[in-house]
């Protein structure tokens, strides 16, 4: 066996417990960003033998609207925010793959890297940004969580300057692949001081649609985490995904990095991010206050992570909520602490301090967070699902009337 941290690994260190108390900065100069987002929604640079490509009229809107929200409307959805940090990447030099089992489009249809032109041409715009842009590789995967998870792990190790990604159809999936993440992208650093930069997305988020697509299993991943070895994010913002993904390839060490992704937030109209969240001098917030409440007069605090923010906010907007505050977690592991605290700090007058998520009470980031929190001095109580041994009901119906309930108890009990 060779030597670890040479060959493609020279120049890469461990890390150290300081490299996450703040997230590097990842904005881009505004004249760079915007010429590149209108190089990546050209679809008229095809390139050699497909330069007379003809595209349906769906995707030429749907381009052109990615177009617009950064010259005109200043404002990123999901979708677009993840293909600027993509064209990013390549732009700078960085070779970016990313494979799973809907992929190309994305099981929700956000991403649409691999288009079709009439004549059934399949093209990859970000591969046409630039003579010098590294390559981006995406992959429509078969259907095997284990086979495709441990073949991405072996070529991140492999290729620790490429920003590899493995997504899965929805985050339940990821239980197929379980020995994968346990014996390796949890513990080889661990056991054989071996790191790795894998990127796991997993779609999760209880929107009704039954047990086996509402949980990626966030209280397992959070089992998993000791001692710095991976990151653990649950993003609510376009600007925090694009911000993650640059952060994994500037840091000076690789980790393993867990994103649970959105499902219903890909086209919810307060999901979007600001054009200027994008530029220079900005990062991956690990926490995100609120900017609503009136900071002394707050008598309660809600922590959360996830979509449940947006059920929280609509709520606190509609009733123009004044006294209670939302704070969001996008970093679950390592725990921001030092960011968790200052924001604790603002609010000297809350009374009572809650943990609300949509999982049942004995699964989400709840009992980690409880472990974690205790160490503030403030008591935190639980707004969740009662404890289950599924993670969610079948019932559409039935998960609408759980989740009014958890919110009405979030801001009434």
């Amino acid at each position: 066996v060779t030597s670890f941290l040479e060959g493609v690994w020279s120049g890469v260190r461990r890390a150290k417990n300081k490299d996450f108390e703040i997230s590097p900065e990842t904005g881009v100069a505004q004249k760079k960003f915007v010429e590149i987002s209108e190089q990546v929604t050209d679809l008229s640079r095809n390139g050699g033998a497909n330069s007379n490509l003809k595209f349906f009229a769906k995707i030429v809107k749907l381009y052109e609207n990615r177009r617009k929200m950064v010259v005109e409307h200043k404002k990123l959805d999901w979708g677009m925010a993840e293909m600027m940090a993509y064209a990013v990447l390549v732009t700078n030099g960085t070779q970016v793959r990313l494979s799973g089992q809907d992929s190309g489009r994305g099981t929700f249809a956000h991403r649409h890297a691999i288009i079709t032109a009439e004549d059934n041409t399949k093209h990859v715009p970000l591969n046409h940004l630039s003579e010098e842009q590294a390559p981006f590789e995406v992959y429509n995967s078969f259907l095997s969580e284990y086979g495709v998870l441990g073949f991405e792990y072996g070529y991140a190790y492999a290729a620790p300057s490429t920003l590899t990604i493995w997504e899965a159809q929805f985050g339940d999936f990821a239980n197929g692949a379980q020995i994968i993440i346990d014996q390796f992208v949890a513990s080889s650093e661990t056991k054989w001081h071996r790191m790795n930069g894998l990127v796991l997305m997993l779609p999760h988020g209880h929107e009704g649609q039954g047990p086996e697509h509402s949980s990626a299993r966030i209280e397992r991943f959070l089992t998993l985490c000791a001692g710095n070895n991976m990151q653990i994010i649950n993003c609510t913002t376009p600007a925090n995904i694009f911000h993650i993904l640059l952060r994994q390839m500037a840091f000076p060490f690789r980790k393993p990095l867990v994103i649970f992704t959105p499902k219903s937030l890909l086209r919810h109209p307060l999901c979007v991010s600001q054009l200027d969240d994008f530029l220079e001098g900005t990062r991956f917030l690990e926490v995100i206050d609120d900017d609503f409440a009136e900071a002394k007069a707050v008598r309660k605090v809600l922590f959360c992570s996830g979509k449940v923010y947006y059920d929280l906010l609509e709520r606190q907007q509609t009733k123009d909520v004044k006294d209670i505050a939302i704070v969001r977690l996008e970093q679950l592991y390592p725990f921001p602490e030092k960011q968790l605290y200052a924001i604790i700090k603002r609010y000297p007058n809350a009374g009572q301090w809650c943990w609300v998520q949509e999982e049942p009470e004995n699964m989400g980031a709840w009992g980690f967070v409880l472990r974690t929190f205790t160490q503030t001095g403030n008591r935190l109580e639980l707004v969740a699902r009662e404890a289950d041994s599924s993670p969610a009901v079948g019932l559409p119906q039935l998960h609408a009337v759980q989740q009014e309930n958890l919110v009405h108890r979030a801001f009434d009990q």
